[in-house]
């Protein structure tokens, strides 16, 4: 268990980590790249990007993990047997981006730019490919190498970011001579791929010796039972993943301007980033709390403490929520102006995590009772409601129906679960108490509306001391300082 813990924390902090320093990439694209249709692009091109890593991984992570514990003396010959094949299919799938770029990007309306769909392919192939010799890193206990060229990606991804959308616009505004042999400055949006494209190539070099750490050793047979077990997580894993990129894939389909559809997806998809604060808080809670719901399994207080588990979740999630939208006046200075009229959006945005969240507490009862065919149900309901949503609604009501779809979707599956949990493994949630502390901050997020003047240090001030007061409501009721303390 100490095992466990450790390498958990070293996983869960990398994972984290690496989410806030992507997320800190998000201000700089609004503030230097020319227009808000250009962020669209990259919203659109990386939500594609992360449903096509699903389908090239087709499962076979958790194959290669059933697989090779299950014949440990043969687990040298499951990762060569999986790496052959995912090699295959990435490289297959590189090939054909790269080859029919052009038609491709013109049905996706990139067509001046098909080389974005070549760079994207082969960002994606390697990316695939690179999931298996790092799930044998994982498999072999090696976290601290996991993480450490999880963040190297991660920050070489942001330096060449920075050197080519901040250094070479500064160096050629004073010598262009230097950097005119390889920089274009109207190429703006591209260099965000090119920068991927180098961090990945370099990190995918880096594991090429965890690629060579067995010898070849193919098994025709094996890959047939493995894509057996592993392609119908595929399934679950493409429902899962479009729950939260499906609006950003068809919103461009959604409008017969395509250059009001980039413009409305940038403004979008940087609104919903600015909400990815409760999305690294639910990240965080979940690599925590899975460890935790099998270690608890067999004791007998253990309904109890899952229901704990879920209240402080709630009340946690809410005072984030609260501050949130609280102090979004200060929040909105990480993207640009031009981009506050999709802040709106940001409310809807962090309910939805927060029913996410609250979706995954519920899970326990179908992973603890080995009925995991009802997550994939789960999600795959999701997915129809939010590609319903969006069809329906999206062309009149813009990225406010997307935001509303992803709301409602996350909404309909938790309460599902729930119902369905009810009945398999009651457990008793103390609904009492999360719905006081909902309806608390509801009232207080209104209230926050009264108090509307030309100072924003007035404004702040007044929202603080409403903020104050849920804190306050939170130390009385469930979490007494003076007890802690004692028993500290």
């Amino acid at each position: 268990m100490q095992k466990l813990a450790k390498e958990t924390a070293i996983y869960g902090v990398s994972s984290i980590l690496g989410k806030f320093l992507n997320w800190l990439l998000v201000p700089l694209y609004t503030y230097v790249l020319q227009s808000s249709g250009e962020y669209g692009i990259v919203t659109n091109l990386y939500a594609w990007t992360a449903l096509l890593l699903v389908i090239l991984t087709y499962g076979m992570e958790t194959g290669f993990f059933r697989f090779a514990n299950k014949q440990k003396d043969e687990a040298d010959k499951v990762y060569s047997t999986t790496l052959t094949s995912v090699f295959s299919t990435s490289l297959l799938f590189a090939l054909c981006c790269i080859s029919f770029a052009r038609p491709i990007a013109n049905v996706m309306g990139y067509g001046t730019h098909p080389e974005f769909i070549g760079m994207m392919g082969a960002i994606v192939a390697m990316d695939a490919f690179g999931s298996i010799p790092f799930a044998y890193l994982r498999y072999k206990s090696r976290p601290i190498k996991f993480a450490a060229l999880k963040l190297f990606m991660i920050a070489v991804n942001i330096l060449f970011n920075l050197f080519f959308l901040v250094v070479c616009p500064w160096i050629a505004a004073r010598n262009a001579a230097l950097i005119d042999w390889f920089y274009d400055p109207n190429y703006g949006v591209g260099y965000v791929f090119v920068s991927n494209l180098i961090s990945t190539s370099l990190v995918t070099l880096a594991l090429l010796p965890e690629v060579f750490r067995v010898k070849f050793d193919f098994d025709g047979a094996l890959l047939r039972r493995m894509l057996r077990y592993s392609l119908p997580l595929l399934i679950l894993g493409i429902a899962g993943i479009m729950n939260q990129t499906l609006d950003k894939i068809i919103f461009p389909f959604m409008f017969d301007d395509q250059a009001e559809a980039q413009a409305q997806l940038g403004i979008y998809g940087a609104c919903f980033k600015v909400a990815m604060v409760m999305m690294m808080f639910t990240q965080a809670f979940r690599y925590a709390y899975e460890p935790f719901i099998f270690a608890k399994h067999k004791d007998k207080n253990s309904k109890e403490a899952y229901a704990d588990a879920m209240k402080y979740f709630v009340i946690f999630s809410l005072f984030i929520f609260l501050g949130m939208v609280f102090y979004l006046d200060l929040l909105k200075y990480l993207i640009r102006s031009d981009y506050w009229e999709g802040l709106r959006v940001v409310p809807i945005v962090l309910f939805s995590y927060i029913f996410q969240g609250v979706f995954f507490n519920l899970s326990l009862w179908y992973k603890l009772l080995d009925k995991t065919m009802y997550g994939a149900w789960f999600s795959i309901l999701g997915a129809i409601i939010t590609l319903v949503i969006n069809v329906a609604f999206v062309p009149r009501y813009g990225y406010m129906a997307s935001a509303a779809a992803s709301f409602v979707c996350y909404f309909v599956m938790m309460l599902v679960s729930y119902f369905f949990g009810q009945k398999y493994m009651p457990i008793h949630y103390d609904l009492k108490s999360m719905g006081l502390y909902l309806a608390v901050a509801l009232v207080l997020f209104g209230a926050s509306f009264l108090v509307q003047t030309e100072s924003m240090i007035v404004n702040l001030g007044y929202r603080t001391v409403l903020l104050a007061a849920f804190a306050a409501l939170l130390v009385k009721r469930d979490f007494p300082l003076s007890a802690i303390i004692r028993r500290k």
